[in-house]
């Protein structure tokens, strides 16, 4: 750890990666420097699903994802409560510098990293890295990811432990970035419960929110060389978006929204 550490938090933005963020500006102030990339277009998203999981299903996670949008406006006046009641800060800290990139895979990313000679860098609601971005990296890089892993890796964490019937895997988890997907060593990992009328849409505030500390502690310690990762063993599964008729069904018959 040297006098004067840099944390770089990278993200394409969004309410819940904001709410990590601030959290590690209140900790951190000018020690942090935000890089945001452009998000991808969602008809980049539904091509690459699309190799995975086929194209029927690619186009109803399409469904569920237009879905969330438009709920997002029906429940703005219960997210904004929840924004006041957890008092969430839901957009990009005032730092000291802030950077725009094309991807977190981009020339552009490494250049910048470059630069600024990070301590440690903090992923939050971006693109994974690919294994050459990774490897050409100063320093350590972790993860915040809204799941339990490896029992709940890629999306929707939260949402696919209730689907499941685990509530007890309703958390999330801050791991090192390794090659794979959500599958590095565990640094941190926070268990909650749900808000009453939570749902798919809601999900990430509540996690988001019963991170923060977590967050700032792993920072910390991670910056004192203190930090121990635990391998991430046991049953392991990627999860996506759920198609449009699996997140309706599952509604209807388990109640799980």
């Amino acid at each position: 750890m040297t006098n004067s550490p840099i944390i770089c938090f990278v993200t394409a933005g969004g309410h819940h990666p904001w709410i990590i963020a601030n959290a590690l500006a209140a900790r951190f102030g000018d020690a942090l420097a935000l890089i945001q990339e452009e998000p991808e277009s969602k008809w980049h998203l539904v091509q690459r699903r699309a190799r995975k999981v086929g194209w029927l299903n690619a186009a109803g996670q399409l469904g569920t994802m237009a879905f969330i949008r438009l709920g997002k406006l029906a429940l703005g006046s219960r997210i904004k409560r929840q924004i006041r009641r957890q008092d969430l800060e839901i957009g990009p800290p005032p730092v000291r510098k802030m950077v725009t990139v094309p991807s977190v895979n981009s020339e552009a990313f490494v250049l910048v990293i470059a630069d600024l000679g990070p301590d440690l860098i903090f992923l939050a609601g971006c693109r994974m890295m690919t294994k050459s971005t990774l490897r050409r990296m100063p320093c350590p890089v972790i993860n915040y990811h809204a799941g339990i892993t490896p029992r709940y890796r890629g999306m929707n964490g939260g949402y696919w432990a209730l689907a499941t019937g685990e509530p007890d895997q309703f958390g999330s988890t801050i791991h090192v970035v390794d090659e794979g997907v959500d599958t590095g060593p565990i640094l941190r990992q926070v268990r909650c419960l749900p808000e009453s009328g939570d749902t798919i849409i809601t999900y990430p505030y509540t996690l988001a929110a019963a991170s923060r500390t977590a967050c700032v502690k792993v920072v910390e310690d991670m910056l004192a060389g203190r930090m121990d990762a635990i391998p991430a063993a046991g049953q392991s599964r990627q999860w996506y978006h759920p198609p449009i008729w699996t997140y309706l069904w599952t509604g209807l018959t388990a109640r799980v929204w």
